[in-house]
């Protein structure tokens, strides 16, 4: 059984990210003994929004398109609106999000996120959670959707909102220590 603490973690965003949804998992999971990496669409910086206003600017470490799958354990793709609405038309990050499910590494989405998800054709026939405003979206891309704070489904990951992140961030943990997950595509 793997350890969190020899795992690495890929956090992959851009700009209008929710700030507590990269924030409180990138530190927690650090905490808890991970190498967490943040990549952006150009390796720079990136500025979250803090529920109504511009929040902190977060540093990168990488840019999307350099990130080898391969060499994480995990992908965590942090919601908000603007975040995912941009990554969702990143092919580059499409690649990455594609990869990580191809390979059964845990895969976790928060709040907007699962727009990812539903780009790469991840949902169908799943359980899944996200903002309530997405509902219609995850039903109409084949997924169940769930009102509850997490939701797993073969290791994907999904979860509300940030008054979510306290059993958000623990499943991660969990999952990763579970190993990589069987996962095929569900009619």
């Amino acid at each position: 059984m793997p350890s969190i603490k020899d795992a690495r973690i890929l956090i992959i965003a851009t700009t209008g990210f929710e700030q507590l949804e990269l924030t409180v998992p990138r530190d927690e999971l650090r905490k808890a003994g991970a190498k967490v990496e943040v990549a952006s669409q150009d390796g720079k910086p990136i500025r979250g929004w803090n529920i109504k206003d511009w929040g902190e600017t977060v540093p990168a470490d990488l840019k999307i398109a350099d990130a080898k799958p391969e060499n994480y354990a995990a992908l965590v793709l942090p919601g908000g609106v603007m975040n995912p609405d941009h990554l969702r038309r990143d092919e580059n990050a499409l690649k990455i999000v594609r990869a990580f499910l191809d390979s059964g590494k845990v895969v976790a989405a928060i709040c907007h996120a699962p727009w990812l998800l539903i780009e790469v054709d991840a949902l169908r026939g799943r359980n899944v959670t996200s903002f309530w405003s997405l509902r219609k979206d995850v039903e109409n891309a084949g997924g169940r959707w769930v009102d509850k704070p997490v939701v797993t489904d073969q290791g994907i990951i999904t979860s509300r909102s940030p008054d979510d992140l306290k059993v958000f961030v623990p499943k991660i943990i969990e999952e990763i220590e579970e190993g990589r997950h069987q996962r095929q595509k569900v009619a």
